[in-house]
């Protein structure tokens, strides 16, 4: 067995097998950044890491985690049944669509308190011939007004919703955030090393009333390509051995 199959965190593991979409830097920073609550809703979930990762992070909230692709669901699955907060893990595997349509005639709608996302952001032009490689990495699976939009929807009063994109969409995205009514409460500028352009974004909307904008860049290495301080502190509790 390949030891790519599986990634060891400190206190679960995700077996990644099955998955089109692995463990990897972006849902690392937004499983540690997103903002928490009590009843969180994870959009495209795939292997589940946010939504353990969250578990992990908020001893006191159930976790709705939604996903389509019928490989990554087998690796969900798996992993929550595995982990210590099965009982407060809900998978549902259905697109964010569907989902959307169900709580709505349901009446269910406004029941987070949080959102969660890293959503599907190339361009349809570029879309790869795996399907399911192609659902988690193009918005053509998910527009970003539907995602926007459906969002703002699940959400109570005050509710937050946070993503992880790259530098390339963020325009995009957050005119479609505003749009919908969101308020930008929280962006997290992350470099690779400091001399290097922001490559990815944490942001943090916010449902309602308008907030002060925090803005904050870190690095996740130094000039020397070691880890930074500010990444080995925001990973430790996750990761085992990252000290260089």
């Amino acid at each position: 067995m390949r030891r790519k199959d599986f990634f060891e965190f400190k206190q679960f593991t995700i077996d990644q097998r099955n998955a089109a979409m692995k463990v990897g830097t972006d849902s690392d920073l937004l499983g540690a950044l997103a903002a928490g609550g009590t009843h969180i809703l994870d959009i495209g979930t795939g292997t589940g890491v946010i939504s353990l990762m969250l578990a992990q992070r908020c001893p006191d909230a159930t976790i709705t985690a939604v996903e389509i692709d019928d490989h990554a669901i087998i690796d969900a699955a798996a992993n929550f049944a595995a982990s210590a907060w099965t009982d407060r893990l809900t998978l549902v595997h259905a697109s964010f669509q569907d989902f959307l349509a169900t709580r709505q005639a349901e009446g269910t709608l406004g029941a987070f308190d949080c959102v969660v996302c890293n959503p599907p952001y190339f361009d349809k032009s570029l879309e790869c011939p795996d399907d399911s490689r192609t659902r988690a990495r193009h918005s053509s699976s998910l527009p970003f007004s539907t995602l926007a939009k459906g969002a703002y929807a699940m959400l109570g009063d005050e509710g937050v919703f946070s993503v992880c994109i790259p530098g390339e969409v963020l325009s995009d995205f957050s005119a479609e955030c505003f749009l919908q009514g969101f308020w930008l409460q929280d962006i997290y500028r992350i470099k690779t090393l400091p001399t290097k352009e922001t490559k990815r974004f944490v942001l943090v909307f916010k449902k309602g009333a308008s907030t002060p904008r925090r803005e904050h860049t870190h690095c996740m290495r130094n000039a020397d390509g070691s880890r930074s301080d500010w990444y080995l502190q925001l990973m430790e509790p996750f990761h085992i051995g990252s000290t260089k």
